[in-house]
């Protein structure tokens, strides 16, 4: 089984820590192929960033999926992830989704605990695009600055494994997700630290991916995610643009 790991931003040492998370639970026959944007920004905070981010993802993904049984959008917020189920015949797993999904499977609310307080507007809308804002016990984030992206979670391990707490004792989280690609790792680290289940977004995304992978369900005909009719465009990457025009199916004209 291969799946791609595709980090829409430009930081690479998030993208290792990502990797290394999902190591740690993919199984041994699957192959993680980590990708990193080539453009953007280091790390994506703002709804802007999101459809920049999207855009991107898509992008690669054009020039990627055929060589790949699943694809995980692994920035929390999910950027460009319903545009991908549309386009793309293989599964694309959202990490926000994933951890959502899995947090529900283990707890009636789930609370979120991330880095940054510019995240939460953001995060909010991501729970409400999949449906679950009526699942959130909240979103807790921290104030407080920090050095690096790559060291945010060794920097702030305390401070974060505090609000997991808060999150748990005063909001009443039955579960708590650690959400943002730079967190990747911390959950196994602390889950001993706090009293509800902890999920770290990567992890839950590749046993998803992977799930459905084995379920090898097939491409939607009809409804929302078919895959949409040939269009023409301009200017955009020529993988993107095939897929666009359809030109890289299987007996597809050219």
């Amino acid at each position: 089984m291969r799946i791609i790991l595709l980090n829409p931003n430009t930081t690479s040492s998030v993208t290792d820590l990502l990797v290394a998370a999902a190591a740690k639970v993919a199984s041994t026959e699957t192959e993680i192929v980590a990708i990193t944007a080539s453009r953007g920004v280091p790390y994506i905070s703002t709804r802007g960033e999101s459809q920049i981010g999207g855009a991107i993802a898509m992008e690669i993904l054009a020039e990627h999926h055929v060589t790949a049984d699943a694809a995980i959008i692994a920035a929390f917020g999910d950027p460009g992830l319903f545009a991908a189920r549309e386009l793309f015949d293989i599964p694309v797993v959202g990490m926000a989704e994933a951890a959502f999904l899995t947090s529900c499977m283990l707890g009636q609310r789930f609370g979120i605990v991330t880095f940054a307080a510019s995240l939460g507007s953001w995060y909010r809308d991501c729970v409400e695009m999949h449906g679950l804002w009526g699942r959130c016990a909240g979103i807790r984030s921290l104030e407080e600055s920090f050095s690096t992206l790559s060291a945010v979670q060794s920097e702030k391990e305390d401070a974060l494994t505090q609000l997991a707490n808060v999150s748990a004792t005063v909001d009443g989280a039955d579960v708590v997700i650690l959400a943002g690609a730079p967190l990747a790792g911390l959950a196994a680290k602390v889950r001993e630290r706090v009293p509800v289940p902890l999920i770290d977004p990567i992890a839950a995304a590749v046993k998803q991916a992977e799930a459905l992978v084995a379920l090898k369900p097939r491409k939607a005909i009809v409804g929302t995610f078919r895959r949409p009719i040939a269009k023409s465009s301009t200017g955009l990457s020529e993988a993107l643009a095939a897929r666009i025009g359809m030109r890289d199916l299987p007996n597809a004209p050219t």
